[in-house]
């Protein structure tokens, strides 16, 4: 149970959908952000691409309501998937990933722990792997976010289903629909 009451079945809305239900007012901007991040036009990352950035920090976070959801939408959106997400989560030096993309995470990885962890060596390291500043303000902006919506959901104490199904579930509506369709 939620550590404060939403008023709400927290079976039926599980982990984030739970507080943006008690606070509309709130889901409204954050869902939004999250669309822009995640599903928006982008000219080179993919919705899949930016999901595995959002599963990847939420991981490392342990927000697992967050790495669970972000994982299927990744999965949902990228080829070889959900084997190359939970290779990526698991050992991003093996994963099969392009290079551009795992300084990109890298670069995540060290605003999970501290903004002040990006430094110029892995921005350098994501220019030579061919990373544009657009992909390196978004990467950082969205774990970023990641790290905020991940404390939003485990400093509330939500619930997090244990059923994949009910993940992969929300991930296809998300990817029919968006993030702003509730």
């Amino acid at each position: 149970m939620a550590h404060i009451d939403l008023g709400l079945d927290e079976k039926t809305f599980p982990g984030i959908t739970g507080p943006m239900r008690f606070r509309p007012e709130t889901a409204r901007p954050l869902n939004e952000l999250a669309e822009v991040l995640l599903r928006a036009p982008h000219p080179t990352l993919t919705p899949g691409q930016r999901e595995l950035i959002a599963a990847y920090v939420s991981g490392l976070n342990g927000c697992r309501f967050c790495c669970a959801s972000h994982s299927a939408l990744a999965a949902a959106q990228l080829p070889t998937a959900p084997e190359l997400v939970e290779q990526v989560r698991c050992d991003l030096d093996a994963a099969p990933i392009g290079d551009r993309l795992r300084a990109l995470l890298r670069i995540a990885a060290a605003v999970q722990k501290d903004g002040r962890q990006v430094t110029t060596a892995l921005i350098d390291a994501a220019r030579q792997a061919g990373a544009t500043d657009l992909e390196i303000h978004d990467t950082v902006l969205i774990a970023a976010a990641f790290c905020m919506f991940n404390r939003y959901v485990d400093g509330l104490g939500t619930f997090a289903p244990d059923d994949p199904g009910t993940y992969e579930t929300a991930a296809a509506r998300i990817v029919r629909h968006g993030y702003a369709a509730g």
